[in-house]
């Protein structure tokens, strides 16, 4: 007869349902473009850009000789927790030896998902939410919109890079609702009669 010990007990795995209890919803990021990005090679570099948010890691194909790419690439990450910072880092691509880092930034999502705790439907075309100025405590290069535009709440940033000589890197924020996601349920009612014009203009 075997001993209780002999054969280890597996744990469920969670239910889908658990999951979805959990997460928030998806965000997603378009890293638009590099702006004046630091040369990396004999005269440019072949960037690439990685987005991290805890254990979650993706990134960009690489644009070969070009310091001001264009990738207008969207890059999804799963939301559980909007506290915790993204981390983006721009590196060159290297054949032969380990790719360089080209500076990095670091940004948050609290203004974001304040508006998305908002119901906006019925709000004009481009109509501005909030706003974010740049400061020492963020990597904004320039005042920051959370917006509504074509039914969605969109952020534009330009963060400039930090640990290198120069460059800047333009994203976009979007959020995807996930069906049954804690984030949809928490939705609050309205917003329109809170609404002044120092947020809406």
């Amino acid at each position: 007869m075997d001993s209780p010990t002999s054969s280890p007990r597996l744990s469920k795995p969670p239910s889908k349902t658990a999951n979805m209890d959990h997460l928030l919803g998806l965000l997603r990021i378009r890293v638009k473009r590099g702006v004046n990005l630091a040369v990396r090679d004999v005269r440019t570099s072949d960037p690439y850009v990685v987005v991290k948010m805890g254990k979650q890691k993706l990134k960009t194909r690489v644009i070969n000789k070009d310091v001001n790419p264009e990738w207008n690439e969207d890059l999804t990450l799963s939301v559980s927790d909007p506290s915790h910072p993204i981390k983006l880092t721009v590196y060159d691509h290297d054949m032969f030896s380990m790719d360089d880092k080209m500076g990095d930034a670091e940004f948050d999502m609290k203004a974001f998902v304040e508006a998305l705790k908002m119901k906006l439907d019925g709000l004009p075309n481009g109509t501005i939410i909030t706003r974010v100025p740049p400061l020492r405590t963020n990597c904004l290069s320039e005042e920051s919109c959370v917006m509504w535009k074509d039914g969605k709440i969109i952020q534009d940033m330009c963060l400039r890079l930090r640990n290198v000589e120069c460059g800047e890197v333009e994203i976009q924020l979007q959020w995807i609702d996930l069906p049954g996601s804690k984030e949809q349920n928490q939705r609050k009612p309205s917003v329109h009669s809170r609404c002044d014009k120092q947020h809406f203009v």
